[in-house]
């Protein structure tokens, strides 16, 4: 199966299709509040820092969190959780729009927010990734993978463009509400969903940190996935934290709002047209492949983002690194979903969240950090070239890599 004719197999699953609907509401509106939430705070403190702190807040939890949630999700009913943690995330929403509405919101309060919010979400995110094998044909899951994230990178250029409309008519607390709204389409969404034969976790009598180091040693001591996980981790410790610090990217060529949302959307659209693109490519090995080596293009399109002189070769770079960000992170759920047996399916897809939204958490505080002492487009250089060095690395051992998949 490959091609449109999978997109489309997919999407006549009843179950996935409801699920996509209501993912896409709510993941425009996620891109919404995020945009608000790093203008309020460049508007408020005017540091790099200060947005790396409440990156790290929002992203680091997964860290924590989530090792233990992908344990649960693999002995625990994975749509009832989804529910549940769903809802808990539209009461936040809701929170830190009437606190904006109020004016009570400080860069330490929206701290505060953004680690709870994170929180959630690192409980959320394994349950609702281990929950995709449930909703579709085994055949149509590659296709399925793809189109989550044309989803997901469709909101990240649509919401930055509604932040941006909405912030330049100053009305953040808007911003905020729109989240709100979207959240609760998406869970009126999962209520609908009616699963034939639902997958509830394996029952088991080892302890919950016994299963997490069990899935852990999996990852680690397989050639293939280890190499995957890898590659994940320094894409998202050296090119992801561009998303958190993009204020700060925009400021380097004139602060406002409207560039700010511009330059977003610039890389969501970029990632839009890398999950169309991917969308059509469902040989495994052929994903695989696409996921050891794209470190090579992000690494050489954020150096030219961190050296450009002018707007428009950033704009250019920025694009393309929106685009290999997104190859990249379809391809490496793709392989991990195809790659590992059920049983382990919510530790595994646990670590990848983990790192896919950690790394991040740690890359943007470190770099935020540095950019207050040397300004920002060293550290984004020295990230650039390290995934380029490491990623050239990787792809001279693709063949005994992707032989360890067996795809």
């Amino acid at each position: 199966m490959n091609g449109w004719h999978g997109v489309r197999a997919a999407l006549r699953e009843a179950n996935y299709r409801i699920f996509t609907i209501g993912n896409v509401f709510s993941l425009v509106g996620t891109w919404v509040q995020r945009v608000a939430l790093g203008w309020l705070v460049w508007e408020l403190t005017d540091s790099g820092a200060w947005l790396g702190a409440v990156a790290f807040a929002d992203l680091f939890p997964m860290v924590l969190v989530t090792p233990w949630a992908g344990a649960m999700a693999d002995r625990s009913d994975r749509l009832q959780v989804t529910r549940i943690s769903q809802a808990l995330l539209m009461v936040h929403a809701g929170l830190l729009t009437i606190l904006s509405a109020l004016g009570l919101l400080t860069p330490g309060l929206v701290l505060v927010l953004a680690l709870v919010g994170g929180i959630i979400t690192a409980f959320n995110q394994p349950f609702r990734m281990a929950l995709l094998p449930s909703l579709v044909e085994r055949p149509n899951l590659v296709s399925a993978v793809a189109i989550n994230s044309v989803v997901f990178n469709s909101a990240r250029f649509i919401g930055p463009a509604i932040a941006g409309i909405v912030i330049e008519k100053g009305s953040l607390t808007l911003a905020f509400a729109i989240n709100f709204g979207t959240f609760a389409i998406f869970s009126w969404a999962l209520a609908r969903i009616r699963l034939v034969n639902p997958e509830v976790g394996h029952s088991t009598s080892v302890g919950l940190i016994t299963s997490v180091v069990e899935g852990w040693r999996y990852a680690a001591g397989h050639v293939g996935l280890g190499a995957m996980f890898l590659t994940l981790t320094v894409v998202s410790l050296c090119i992801r934290p561009i998303l958190e610090l993009m204020p700060s990217y925009a400021a380097l060529f004139g602060s406002d709002a409207g560039r700010f949302a511009f330059m977003t959307s610039v890389t969501g659209l970029g990632a839009l047209v890398g999950a169309v693109w991917l969308s059509r490519r469902t040989d495994p090995a052929s994903v695989a492949t696409m996921a050891l080596s794209n470190g090579l293009l992000m690494g050489a399109a954020l150096f030219v983002a961190a050296v450009a002189p002018q707007e428009w070769l950033g704009v250019v770079a920025l694009f393309t690194v929106g685009f290999g960000m997104v190859v990249s992170g379809i391809a490496s759920q793709t392989v991990i979903q195809l790659a590992v047996p059920d049983r382990l399916r919510g530790r595994i897809l646990a670590l990848h969240s983990m790192i896919f939204r950690g790394a991040p958490a740690l890359g943007a505080l470190v770099i935020g950090a540095l950019s207050d002492v040397t300004g920002l487009r060293g550290p984004l250089a020295a990230g650039a070239v390290a995934t380029f060095a490491f990623s050239g690395i990787v792809y001279t051992r693709r063949k005994l890599i992707l032989k360890s998949l067996d795809l």
